[in-house]
């Protein structure tokens, strides 16, 4: 009896493990208009798709443009609240004088996002313009 109760109780956990994986699950795309930097790099424009590295948890993430023959990795914090959800997703970017930085990526339907940390550069140029929000919202589908 103590084996199929622990065995019952085992599977509805990772039941629940799932389910939770699942719902925490990133998938943004947008046609970005302008090139940008992502931590040390800068991406041209085009066509992207930013999704959760599934290995690594939510807080690794991959961007890619298959055009352009982009594939990068990176890394982010969890940020919140957005009020209330939203059926598109969105991407916030920092602009600094005619610099682009991706800061944030909020997927359609969730009221919490994730943000990448401030890089170098972006500090640097902080220090000569005030950034100004850019949002470019995401491609429904």
């Amino acid at each position: 009896m103590k084996k199929q109760l622990l065995s019952v109780l085992v599977a509805l956990g990772l039941v629940v493990v799932a389910g939770s994986a699942f719902a925490q699950s990133v998938t943004v795309r947008a046609n970005i208009p302008f090139s940008f930097s992502l931590n040390k790099e800068t991406l041209p424009a085009g066509q992207y798709e930013i999704r959760a590295l599934e290995s690594a948890g939510s807080h690794a993430l991959v961007i890619s443009n298959p055009e352009a023959k982009i594939g990068k990795m990176f890394l982010t914090n969890p940020v919140s609240p957005r009020v209330g959800t939203s059926d598109k997703g969105k991407l916030v970017f920092k602009r600094y004088g005619d610099h682009y930085f991706l800061s944030q990526i909020w997927p359609a339907g969730s009221d919490t996002g994730r943000e990448l940390p401030r890089s170098a550069h972006e500090a640097e140029l902080a220090l000569d313009y005030a950034p100004a929000k850019v949002v470019v919202m995401a491609d429904a589908r």
